[in-house]
């Protein structure tokens, strides 16, 4: 994931003192509960044990910190595909897994092989339409004898899309959607290229872009939405899901500016469907002691504010789902 600034920190503590979330730690439960129960209709509360559980074998120490190309990375796919076959989602073809060769930098190798992991989900409408839901499972591997697990960069963002995909196979959405666990992703969004340079379903199909990259670790309870400054059509569907939320949700760090750090526009995997034109929001936290060290953990997350950043995460879906169409029509696609 991204690079972050110091600058970032102060605005996020900044920000936290003005706008501190009026929920109690006590009520975080069945504040999220009512939350999507406001939002999704007949949609079943999100099961808050299972998305812990996911996170917590995503980031577990067998999974060697997920690099791309080991036997760790193939352990960490074979447990997400057997969950998206636990929740009902199809592969698009004959198999989830979709490889792609990328040169790695630091000429550590002349070409590595990815793999992108992606499944479907049929709505009921007629549209056409697809929104495109997606987090990177990849980290960093093993340096120094140290494990770096990636515990919120990014098992919680791949748990957030399990937990996602979960509720929309129960109620299902309107659109198609597409979930892809991208790989790959720290040796410079090379799974989200891929996707989109050679997409498994028609490129101009996909009018929106989900995308999960840090949801477990806010002391301030703080989950950013990027990208309302390049598609401003989506800042209604952020105030919406926001005035619904148990966690703070912000819009920023999207405009371009000199200062290193401050503009995610292009950090994460979303940025290469901006390339694109697809519209996208992207939802993270802000820079923590634990990113990009070995410390990033399972045991150092911020648990009650992942679990109530995932049921924002699976509202906004939903709001996304409901606003497709407008999305499409403002974006021209």
């Amino acid at each position: 994931m991204r690079y972050q600034s110091l600058l970032a920190t102060a605005l996020l503590a900044a920000f936290a003192v003005a706008c501190q979330s009026p929920f109690g730690t006590a009520a975080n439960e069945s504040a999220g509960v009512e939350s999507l129960q406001r939002s999704g209709g007949n949609a079943p509360a999100m099961d808050r044990a299972q998305l812990l559980e996911d996170l917590r074998i995503l980031a577990a120490d067998d999974m060697e910190g997920r690099l791309v190309a080991t036997a760790g990375s193939e352990r960490a796919r074979a447990y997400i595909i057997s969950r998206f076959e636990q929740i009902g989602l199809e592969p698009i073809g004959e198999s989830f897994e979709s490889t792609f060769e990328f040169a790695r930098p630091n000429g550590w190798s002349p070409s590595t092989t990815g793999t992108n992991i992606i499944a479907r989900l049929r709505g009921t409408g007629e549209s056409g339409r697809v929104m495109v839901i997606s987090a990177h499972y990849d980290h960093m591997g093993m340096r120094g004898g140290e494990i770096w697990n990636g515990a919120d960069d990014n098992a919680s963002g791949v748990a957030g899309l399990l937990a996602t995909a979960a509720s929309f196979a129960t109620t299902p959405p309107q659109h198609d959607i597409i979930f892809v666990a991208f790989d790959a992703e720290e040796h410079g969004l090379q799974g989200a290229e891929a996707f989109v340079a050679n997409p498994p379903v028609p490129l101009e199909t996909i009018t929106f872009n989900l995308n999960l990259d840090m949801l477990a670790m806010s002391q301030e309870r703080i989950l950013w939405a990027v990208g309302t400054y390049h598609y401003p059509a989506l800042i209604p569907v952020v105030d919406a899901v926001a005035a619904r939320s148990n966690v703070n949700l912000p819009m920023g760090f999207d405009e371009p500016t000199e200062e290193r750090g401050a503009d995610w526009t292009h950090a994460t995997d979303s940025g290469e469907f901006h390339a694109a034109g697809i519209p996208f929001i992207y939802l993270g936290v802000d820079y923590h002691p634990h990113y990009h060290e070995p410390t990033d953990t399972y045991e150092n997350m911020t648990l009650d504010f992942f679990q109530d950043a995932s049921e924002t995460v699976i509202d906004f879906a939903r709001e996304a789902d409901r606003q497709l169409d407008m999305i499409g029509d403002a974006s021209g696609r």
